[in-house]
């Protein structure tokens, strides 16, 4: 039967091969140049929202003038259908009323210069639009394709992580009890880590040198006997 304590190293191996596959998951370089996509996408929604704002205060103010403009003709075609029909023959009447019509006349031509002048200022404007959108349509491609090849690199991880759980399940397995749970804590304590090789007087996990007559001490134990660094705590293979 293998030594528990070497077991134990093989459990902690597994452990760090664990976590550095996590890690990989986490830190894959298409996962973080999607939240830089993301990112961007967020600002340019932002930026979009804001012009179409500008756009739609520009179609409300273009409607109203549509609307006064179909109004004064109205009222014009109104009058000059009065005017025609002779049913006023009143000079006076008259007079006013092609005062009215050339009033109107000259309101509508105003209302239609300003409503020309609003469509000059949203083309650029709708050019701005469609060219956000064109971004927009670009960089959902992007999240597309990175969250694709997020799925298929994860995925393979994912495979390597259940057979290194596998694994590590086998090991651990064969482990004390005790030995176990202690070293349980001291990995959930320390960072992953509950259990390094002495590696000549230094521990390969906090990677300080032992006092001398610790290392002593340690040094000269059975081979099956506990030992814990005195510097960080964590158990020792030696």
């Amino acid at each position: 039967m293998a030594d528990p304590f070497d077991t134990l190293m093989e459990v902690q191996e597994h452990d760090t091969a664990l976590d550095q596959l996590r890690h990989r998951i986490d830190s894959l370089p298409e996962r973080l140049e999607l939240r830089e996509v993301e990112k961007r996408q967020r600002s340019l929604e932002s930026a979009t929202v804001e012009v179409r704002s500008q756009v739609d205060d520009l179609a409300g103010r273009q409607r109203l003038l549509e609307d006064r403009i179909a109004a004064a003709a109205k009222r014009r075609h109104e009058i000059e259908q009065r005017m025609e029909s002779g049913e006023v023959s009143a000079s006076r009447d008259l007079q006013a009323m092609d005062h009215e019509v050339h009033h109107l006349s000259a309101r509508q031509a105003q209302f239609e210069e300003e409503e020309i002048a609003l469509l000059e200022e949203e083309e650029p404007l709708d050019s701005l639009l469609m060219e956000r959108e064109a971004a927009a349509s670009s960089l959902a491609a992007d999240v597309g394709r990175l969250s694709a090849a997020i799925d298929e690199a994860e995925g393979e991880i994912r495979l390597s992580i259940a057979e290194e759980e596998r694994l590590r399940a086998e090991s651990a397995s064969r482990l004390p009890v005790d030995l176990a749970a202690r070293y349980e804590k001291l990995r959930a304590r320390l960072g992953g880590v509950g259990a390094a090789r002495l590696v000549g007087d230094r521990c390969d996990g906090c990677h300080l040198t032992l006092p001398s007559v610790e290392f002593e001490r340690i040094r000269h134990l059975a081979p099956g006997e506990f030992a814990t660094c005195p510097q960080c705590d964590r158990i020792l293979v030696h």
